[in-house]
């Protein structure tokens, strides 16, 4: 039986294009598997951490030092570059790190409960120190595959696919740990989302095997360190939004790693409540990226920034509103069509604003940037739980929520909105993009422009 085989590439250009093809599937294959990954294990581990008695400063560690920790890899993996024969093989080793390390994040807390929620942290360094050694490649070579224009376009569909595989994962989990508590093992509910969770990560390898990794067709920029980097390789409106995306993080996150404590503990939701919670996020996310990503292609990345931003700071003040479970769902599914522009927005104009040969070392200093300012956020947090009162007089009008967290849901708000009035105005689009009015703009942004379009449309009148 003869076996035909397809026939080799004849030209440069068509093994390029074959290259591309492979590069851009894997992107999106590995982001599937990412996002398996982070549904059943990246969203459990504070719920695994209070599961062994973490304390508020425990889980704000869990949320920062791990992301110091990545950033620092996040250096080492652009110095090191050279020591690997191509950004292929980097980002394999890196995908591996990320695999092994469920191992330790879940057997040794459970072999040593009594320092569990430490050994927690220290699994999860080694996990995000992985993830983040791999980024600079993977940015590298996933970028050089798209042009300027098309990149909103792909990361949201790219985005799109993780949300939902997110979505399945996440509410599969919560169902899985609720009847694991319900049994008594909730421990053994946990071992299973972190085995499929490291399973998951690995088949990012084998879908690597098929890329066929690119030369590098810009020319490398002469050695020089990230300070001299950043004071000469980049440009004004760069570092101001460095300084903006730092600030941020540190106002999102001061919120950011206790929504864990007030669903499960003050409020006492249930793993599958809590689980379908947090996947409302993500259908927020799946239903708008595409409208995202097209508005970012067209009006640029720092129009996407304006309206995001200002959007983020209203949604954790509401969680003063209302504890009805229904609300709190529909907050969080809010907080995904909103997150899913500003993330993109983050990460895109990071692409757009340094020269391709830079986009590695750009990546390793604002996730730097950013990192410091989650350390920060998650410290201060944890500061405001001991400090901030759990109610509140102001004449006649009392406010006494559950706990304090909601309070300190509101600050973090009232910083994002101080911060975004302040610092948006500071820096610039990098690219030529069309330019719209503000007023026009809104009716432009995902949800609202199919909603503007039908109410602006005109009843067909009957010919007389």
């Amino acid at each position: 039986m003869n076996v035909v085989t397809p026939p080799e590439p004849s030209s440069d250009s068509e093994r390029a294009a074959s290259a591309q093809e492979s590069g851009r599937r894997f992107g999106l294959r590995d982001g599937i598997f990412q996002a398996a990954t982070q549904g059943t294990g990246e969203q459990y581990l504070s719920a695994f951490a209070l599961m062994l008695h973490a304390t508020p400063f425990q889980l704000s560690l869990l949320s920062a030092l791990p992301q110091l920790l990545g950033t620092w890899a996040q250096f080492v993996s652009v110095k090191v570059a050279h020591w690997f024969p191509h950004r292929k093989s980097h980002v394999r080793w890196g995908i591996i790190g990320q695999s092994i390390a469920w191992i330790p994040i879940l057997a040794l807390p459970l072999l040593f409960p009594q320092w569990g929620p430490w050994l927690i942290v220290a699994g999860a360094a080694l996990y995000f120190g992985s993830t983040h050694f791999a980024s600079p490649a993977w940015t590298s070579l996933i970028t050089d595959l798209l042009s300027a224009n098309e990149r909103g376009a792909y990361f949201a569909r790219r985005s799109q696919l993780m949300a939902i595989t997110g979505f399945i994962a996440l509410s599969l989990g919560g169902v899985l740990l609720s009847l694991a508590q319900e049994y008594g093992r909730l421990w053994l509910g946990f071992a299973l989302l972190f085995l499929i969770a490291g399973i998951a990560r690995g088949f990012s390898v084998y879908s690597l095997a098929a890329v066929t990794d690119l030369p590098i067709q810009h020319e490398e920029p002469a050695s020089r360190g990230f300070l001299a980097f950043l004071s000469t390789g980049t440009s004004k409106d760069f570092r101001r939004f460095l300084l903006f995306s730092g600030l941020m993080h540190l106002a999102v996150l001061i919120s950011g790693p206790f929504f864990v404590i007030y669903m499960l503990q003050d409020l006492h939701l249930s793993y599958w409540a809590y689980g379908t919670w947090s996947a409302a996020a993500i259908v927020g996310q799946f239903v708008t990226l595409p409208g995202w990503g097209q508005f970012s292609d067209r009006f640029g990345n720092k129009a996407l920034l304006t309206f995001t931003s200002l959007l983020v700071a209203v949604l954790p003040m509401l969680y003063l509103a209302s504890t009805a479970w229904p609300f709190l769902v529909l907050i969080n599914f809010s907080g995904g069509v909103v997150w899913a522009g500003l993330s993109l927005g983050l990460s895109n104009y990071v692409f757009d604003a340094v020269k391709p040969a830079d986009r590695a070392k750009a990546v390793a200093v604002a996730s730097t940037v950013n990192a410091i300012g989650w350390a920060m956020g998650t410290l201060l947090g944890s500061w405001l739980i001991s400090t901030v009162p759990g109610q509140l007089e102001l004449g006649a009008l009392r406010i006494a929520p559950v706990s304090n967290l909601p309070f300190i849901f509101f600050i973090s708000g009232l910083l994002r909105l101080t911060l975004s009035l302040s610092l948006l105005r500071s820096f610039h689009e990098p690219r030529r993009v069309e330019q719209r009015t503000s007023a026009r703009l809104l009716l432009e942004l995902p949800l609202i422009k199919p909603l503007a379009r039908f109410a602006l449309r005109r009843p067909d009148i009957p010919n007389r």
